[in-house]
């Protein structure tokens, strides 16, 4: 091997064990203080909209991953640039890293509530990163088999012998270093998520509900279509945080203050004790395409936020409600739509068991009819009435409309795009959804033919999806399937193809079907 790939690959390993000695040092000082997760929180915050519609269009829930990986592809490429640089000037290598550090910190020093050690994992790792980066390329070099050519820092001629024993010592090193970076980096995050707050969460004994969610009809779950209710594994993950907050219940508050006349704090406890009330309400992302799965029906536990509200009483000219995650995001909800009589809550159950940390223990906000850009705030800390005009919540200067109300959407389960099916009778089945306002009716088309209606299946409430299926007498041939709906008022949901932003996407869900 040539000297150049040998100290690419000490660069590279270079800041492996950086990034794993990193990781060990941010269990300490909080897991959002981590390298890795600092800047990527940044790239979160600061990509443009364009380029997150792309993410989640093509990796779906596992944009994090793909972000993280990105990250990780983009690091070890620039370490193995100064590897090589380290080989002729080692002076611009150092500073290579220190610009690695010096990005690491402001990274992480500028996270939301971030103190000042959460510098310490990024300067740690700076540090290692220089001596390892260092010792791993003096070791390329020495197990060059090319003859003595000047590079030392003292100028002096750099023994590049290339003996058996010196490529070994260099291979060990890597070894080494490798191993480091991986006990680093899985060891830190096992440690930090021993430190999570799972425990806590498995102690949470929910209260009782005062008013108990209607039980699901007979009939509600059509054969085809997806699960009725998603379970906490199957619901979807959209949101901002590569590594959930992890929030203590005895140390969690709610503060409500703002444009009201009765500011308010709610801790944990005096939380369990208001009433609570149960509800089935089916979420959706408004960055859901036409026919995608960014969309979820739960059993959710919580209390009227109707009713803090009412305690808090908002001035008259407070038309916007803003909410605050314990990182930093906020959303934006009409005062309005929360104080209307649907059942908007600060939720703390979803599906008979305390919220997963993932969707926001210990409380999150579920308002039906409303995307969840603008009301679905996770690891809720804090409202704060105040004014449309005044405030613009996190999605808004990115591109997106300050509200969101949900579009009526339909989309075909079964069969699946490019599906065979043999001729004669073949349902095609899937769901509807139009929260609080409710479906009226689901149509089918074929092949561009008269639409016909479709069987609706009975749902709990307008606040849930409802399935539907229709019977087709389906002939051999290629043919185009696709659907639309008509909302509780009876409007027809559009057939006008349009893109997720600004709020919301439009269009008939189609799917194409090989018969024999």
């Amino acid at each position: 091997m040539n000297l150049s790939p040998r100290a690419a690959l000490a660069g590279v390993a270079a800041a492996g064990v950086a990034i794993g000695v990193a990781e060990i040092v941010a269990v300490l000082t909080g897991p959002l203080s981590s390298p890795l997760l600092a800047v990527g929180g940044v790239v979160v915050d600061t990509v443009p909209g364009p380029v997150k519609d792309v993410g989640i269009a093509v990796f779906g829930t596992h944009d994090k991953t793909a972000l993280i990986v990105g990250t990780v592809i983009l690091l070890c490429g620039y370490a193995a640039l100064l590897g090589v640089v380290a080989v002729r000037s080692r002076a611009a290598a150092f500073a290579g890293v220190a610009l690695f550090g010096v990005i690491g910190v402001t990274a992480a020093v500028t996270r939301h509530d971030a103190g000042f050690t959460a510098a310490l994992p990024s300067i740690v790792a700076m540090l290692v990163a220089a001596l390892a980066l260092y010792y791993l390329v003096r070791l390329a070099v020495t197990a060059d088999p090319a003859p003595a050519a000047p590079g030392g820092d003292d100028g002096r001629p750099v023994d590049r012998a290339g003996t058996e024993e010196n490529r070994r010592r260099f291979l060990l090193a890597l070894g080494g270093a490798a191993a480091v970076a991986v006990v680093g980096g899985f060891g830190g995050r096992f440690l930090t998520s021993r430190r999570a707050v799972t425990a806590a969460r498995d102690a949470v004994v929910l209260p009782e509900p005062l008013r108990p969610a209607p039980a699901i009809p007979a009939g509600a779950q059509v054969r085809g279509a997806v699960p009725y209710v998603t379970s906490n594994s199957d619901f979807y993950r959209i949101d901002t945080a590569l590594y959930p907050p992890q929030i203590d219940p005895a140390t969690w508050e709610l503060r409500i203050h703002g444009m009201v006349r009765n500011p308010i704090t709610l801790t944990w406890e005096q939380l369990l004790r208001r009433p609570m009330v149960q509800r089935y309400v089916t979420l959706a992302c408004v960055s859901n395409e036409v026919g995608g799965d960014l969309i979820g029906n739960a059993l959710w536990l919580g209390t009227p936020i109707k009713d803090l509200l009412d305690e808090a009483q908002p001035l008259p000219d407070a038309d916007q409600v803003v909410q605050r995650s314990a990182d930093g995001w906020t959303c934006g909800s009409p005062t309005a739509v929360l104080r209307d009589g649907r059942d908007a809550l600060l939720a703390i159950g979803m599906n008979g068991r305390p919220l997963p940390v993932s969707h926001g223990f210990p409380a999150r906000m579920v308002v039906p009819g409303l995307y969840g850009y603008v009301s679905a705030c996770k690891w809720i800390t804090e409202i704060e009435l105040t004014r449309f005009a005044d405030f613009d919540a996190y999605w808004v200067p990115r591109g997106w409309s300050a509200q969101g109300p949900i579009k009526t959407q339909s989309r075909i389960d079964t069969p699946r795009d490019g599906a065979g099916r043999k001729a004669g009778a073949v349902t095609v089945a899937g769901v509807a959804w139009a929260q609080h306002r409710g479906i009226r009716w689901v149509e089918v088309q074929i092949d561009g033919g008269p639409w016909a209606r479709a069987t609706l299946a009975p749902a709990v409430s307008t606040d849930t999806w409802v399935q539907w299926s229709y019977v087709w007498q389906a002939t051999p041939g290629e043919h185009f399937v696709r659907v639309r709906a008509a909302d509780g008022d009876g409007a027809v949901q559009t057939g006008a193809p349009a893109p997720p932003e600004p709020d919301g996407a439009t269009g008939w869900h189609s799917v194409q079907v090989t018969v024999d």
